[in-house]
């Protein structure tokens, strides 16, 4: 009996055009790294933050994994805890999966806080 699941099978190669984005598909301006990063994400007229963490993360977005996902286009301000340096950001929800989380494409970030990420980000892939 073959389930089709196996590598190579029919199934797991539609299951890969479906699910994994071939260079071609990948519409991110940077490649991401996979690293844990403490946020605090905040929406407009609300005192409390809500906290996580980043799955991935890139000089142009991250991936934040959190139960209760906020909406597409949902616009953010995201403290993102790299390292030993606290940075400030701007960001807009651009996906939403239901009890898993969102991607967010940053749009406004401090000349410095660019350059903290991108060397927080470059000693990451040296690890």
């Amino acid at each position: 009996m073959s389930t089709g699941i196996r590598e190579g099978g029919t199934f797991a190669r539609e299951a890969k055009s479906k699910f994994m984005p071939t260079p071609e598909q990948e519409r991110r301006e940077r490649p991401r790294v996979k690293v844990r990063v403490p946020v605090e994400l905040f929406v407009e007229n609300s005192e409390s933050p809500m906290r996580g963490a980043t799955a991935d993360l890139s000089l142009s977005g991250c991936y934040v994994e959190t139960m209760f996902p906020f909406p597409i286009g949902t616009a953010l301000e995201v403290k993102l805890q790299a390292g030993e340096e606290t940075l400030l950001v701007l960001a807009k929800v651009v996906t939403c999966d239901p009890q898993v989380g969102n991607g967010m494409q940053f749009t406004q970030m401090l000349p410095e806080d660019i350059e903290e990420l991108s060397a927080f980000l470059a000693a990451q892939k040296t690890e």
